[in-house]
């Protein structure tokens, strides 16, 4: 009995010890395949600052461009009022996709180029490469998947794929088949091709400003793509009551906010990447409140939540039916304006609290003005509400 027990003792102990080396010696293959993507990567960036400085301008401006904020404050106010199911589907396709995102940057814990080049022994036995950096460089939250990539591919594919659906629609309505399979086939391509192009364009200005490495725009851009064509095949998002919008917003909030106090429990801190971003970033100006990943949830929250504010609201109510061309004009005029004046506000950073809650209300106020106040306005000038009570 005592020679069995011996022997099972043994065996544990020798299983627990091949266990235990070969989970280290994955982690340590693991590092190893890392390390040579993301060198792969700081070398890409080098390569790109070396030989395209002159593009430097045309890089910075498509960053700025694939930010989902000019999706809340110029895609969404447009679409609506032309076509509102794909003003519908662009909020809930850009703000479930960066939800999605933040929880893939807090689990799969992705480095940056800007401080893992400073900080990897990788550059041990070489010379470390010299990087620059630009005032969209120092983003503060983790890396992978690319959030700009993730975002762009989500938008532009609900965009590219619902100008299809809308003039194949249209083209069972025409007489001429043959000239309407040509242009339909030719409209593809041409669509397609922007759609790819502006996907290479945004790849490669995250990875010139030494934002990301690209492996992690290629992520965004896949991920993107999959939440797009998700929501092509959901329906309940175009007739979804109040209710739920309020119980989908503090869904999502909830989980996030726990998931982050689960780990913070256990010991890992979530926040890691301010404290790299604020120590490596070489201008502490360029370090903004506004790209951690809190003040991203409750911005995508407050959009989720204004928006079903806004077409649950009384004065959609009464315009929703007004189709003329006059109207959607104007409004597309006017809110683009207005917003255009609203962004300029930006919320005290002194207090982090009343940052957060700033930027809630802000981003809520986005799509209540676009869906509601704004056509209720243009209308009232137009007469309208007058003539249909006459």
């Amino acid at each position: 009995m005592r020679w069995g027990g011996g022997l099972r003792r043994y065996k544990n102990n020798q299983l627990s010890h091949w266990w235990q080396h070969s989970h280290t010696s994955s982690i340590r293959m693991l590092d190893s395949v890392m390390d040579v993507l993301q060198g792969f990567g700081v070398s890409s960036t080098n390569y790109l600052q070396s030989h395209y400085q002159d593009a430097k301008g045309l890089f910075l401006w498509v960053s700025w461009a694939a930010d989902l904020r000019n999706t809340f404050f110029i895609f969404f106010p447009l679409w609506f009022h032309l076509r509102a199911s794909v003003g519908i589907k662009l909020i809930w396709v850009a703000v479930i996709g960066d939800w999605l995102n933040l929880v893939f940057k807090w689990i799969l814990f992705g480095e940056r180029p800007y401080w893992w080049v400073h900080e990897t022994p990788y550059y041990a036995s070489s010379v470390r490469p010299h990087i620059e950096q630009y005032p969209m460089t120092c983003e503060t939250g983790p890396g992978s998947p690319s959030g700009h990539a993730m975002g762009a591919a989500g938008v532009y594919y609900t965009l590219v794929t619902s100008i299809l659906v809308f003039t194949a629609s249209k083209k069972k309505h025409g007489s001429r088949k043959s000239n309407n399979t040509s242009r339909s086939l030719y409209l593809r391509v041409v669509l397609w091709t922007l759609f790819w192009a502006v996907q290479v364009c945004v790849c490669l200005s995250r990875v010139f400003i030494a934002a990301h490495f690209p492996h992690q725009v290629v992520a965004g851009v896949i991920t993107g793509m999959l939440v797009a064509e998700a929501f092509n095949r959901t329906q309940w998002i175009y007739n979804a009551s109040m209710k739920k919008y309020f119980y989908t917003t503090l869904l999502l909030t909830s989980f996030a906010v726990g998931f982050y106090l689960l780990l913070k429990a256990v010991g890992v801190d979530l926040l890691w990447t301010l404290e790299k971003a604020q120590k490596w970033c070489v201008n502490s100006e360029w370090v903004h409140l506004d790209s951690t990943p809190f003040a991203s949830l409750l911005r995508n929250m407050g959009t989720l939540f204004g928006l079903g504010l806004g077409l649950h609201s009384p004065l959609y109510m009464e315009t929703k039916k007004s189709s003329s061309k006059a109207v959607k004009a104007v409004c597309i005029v006017s809110t683009l304006v207005l917003l255009h004046l609203f962004d300029s506000f930006k919320p005290p950073t002194h207090t982090i609290a009343l940052f957060y809650l700033l930027s809630f209300c802000k981003s809520a106020t986005v799509p209540l003005v676009t869906v509601s106040i704004i056509p209720y306005c243009v209308s009232g000038a137009l007469g309208l509400h007058t003539k249909k009570a006459v």
